[in-house]
């Protein structure tokens, strides 16, 4: 065995199903996948039922998280027609606000480009603005991030052209941060036949081999910015039903992912701890996490599972995985050990209570000192 420490994972893009589809998901179960996966704190994304746009779907929201979570949390605020003039308001007790431009599982996506624009004038410029946004959607955002001179995180790029657009954004002085998933990094169209037609539906859909390579030139290049994992569970009697939901589990698998992506020499151990700690950490303005880090056995071996998750299934089923998170210890307690989620539901700490933007600053020197690789 073979034990190294990392800082806390933070995953900005997580879906739980609480409220509306807890049978799914909810804080609970999702929050304990992820310290299985290494992850001391996630963001939940906003597509819930009924979906987390106003102040009242946000408190239902919070209580669920601050009744059930086991890690640290954030919670992102839903862009809609009908909140133009009131998201701004709520922007120092969310992670972010998210747009969503193309299809997704719920009810809010954007159609009218008057709404999209209304969101990028009036949301706070130092508040992340998160899109979903893909091909001439991903163009629109620029083009509007542009105008408005204001800074836009792109969720889950998938495609070279995609990878195009954001590096001549980027040329061209705009401040476009982006983010890439495990399973766009690691499967392609060509697996579909291999996962099955309703269990490999996703949004973004798996791309072309081509796409693939192209988010692994992007990653060397330093294009990327996070590496989130979209966990977005469903059952397998959904998944295989007539009408399959879009979405894969994804957070007790990404890290072993990413450390067999270092140990092939397609990372460096520092840009894993880049994408996968400090840079969300910096992108969010996140408290410090003071005594939290994780611990893991670089040489373990083990086959693709979710356990923790209530999905019960993953899309790299066979595959052999690399480095296995042993323990996870959150603010000087052990909150996973050894294959045991030990941090009791309710434990987890809301990192957006409500303060100004400016209380949870962290610089990027900040960030990067806690953020060493260091023998465990």
């Amino acid at each position: 065995m073979t034990l190294i420490r990392l800082p806390g994972l933070i995953d900005p893009h997580v879906h739980t199903r609480e409220p509306g589809a807890a049978h799914k998901e909810d804080w609970d179960t999702v929050t304990a996948a992820a310290l299985a996966g290494g992850y001391s704190a996630v963001f939940a994304m906003p597509n819930t039922s009924p979906p987390v746009t106003d102040g009242t779907t946000l408190a239902l929201a919070r209580r669920g998280a601050r009744s059930r979570a086991r890690c640290d949390f954030g919670l992102h605020l839903g862009a809609g027609a009908d909140n133009v003039g009131s998201a701004a308001s709520l922007a120092g007790r969310v992670a972010g606000l998210k747009l969503y431009l193309d299809q997704t599982y719920g009810p809010l996506r954007l159609a009218d480009v008057t709404d999209v624009d209304a969101h990028f004038e009036r949301w706070p410029h130092q508040r992340p603005l998160l899109c979903h946004a893909e091909g001439i959607s991903l163009a629109a955002v620029l083009a509007l991030a542009w105008l408005h001179r204001r800074p836009v995180h792109v969720c889950h790029v998938s495609r070279r052209v995609e990878v195009v657009l954001i590096r001549r954004a980027r040329e061209r002085g705009l401040a476009v941060t982006c983010e890439v998933t495990p399973h766009h990094l690691f499967l392609t169209e060509d697996d579909i036949p291999a996962i099955g037609p309703g269990r490999s539906e996703v949004r973004p859909r798996l791309a072309t081999a081509s796409d693939r390579d192209a988010l692994w030139e992007a990653l060397r290049l330093g294009l990327v910015d996070c590496i989130a994992t979209d966990h977005a569970p469903h059952r397998l009697v959904e998944k295989d039903g007539p009408n399959p939901p879009p979405g894969f589990p994804g957070l007790e698998t990404a890290l072993g992912l990413m450390l067999g992506a270092v140990q092939d020499g397609r990372l460096t151990g520092e840009q894993l701890v880049a994408l996968m700690h400090a840079n969300p950490a910096r992108m969010f303005r996140l408290p410090p996490q003071p005594e939290t880090w994780i611990e893991v056995d670089t040489k373990a071996r083990w086959e693709a599972a979710t356990v923790h998750s209530r999905a019960g299934w993953t899309p790299f089923a066979g595959m052999t995985l690399t480095g296995r998170v042993t323990r996870v210890v959150l603010r000087g307690a052990d909150a996973f050990r050894q294959g045991r989620v030990l941090a009791p539901p309710g434990s987890g700490r809301d990192l957006f209570p409500g303060a100004g933007p400016d209380r949870h600053a962290v610089s990027a020197r900040d960030g990067l000192a806690n953020s060493s690789i260091q023998e465990a």
